[in-house]
């Protein structure tokens, strides 16, 4: 199965979805499923994106790319 590559707005509106079902008192198996992305992926992005603002995670990649450009 082919993987699907995530654009920082949709990862970040996943988080808030997250963020709002664990509120209500869901697992982080049961937003993921209903996300339709693995619990590890959703920790994982939980982990580098967690509490950024949609135009802090664009900056963030922007820098990414220079960094690795200039390398």
């Amino acid at each position: 199965m082919a993987r699907k590559s995530y654009q920082t707005e949709e990862i970040i509106k996943h988080l808030r979805t997250m963020e709002i079902e664990k509120a209500k008192g869901k697992t982080m198996e049961e937003i993921a499923r209903h996300i339709g992305i693995h619990a590890v992926t959703l920790a994982k992005w939980k982990r580098e994106y967690g509490g950024l603002q949609l135009d802090q995670a664009k900056r963030l990649k922007e820098l990414e790319k220079e960094n690795a450009r200039l390398k």
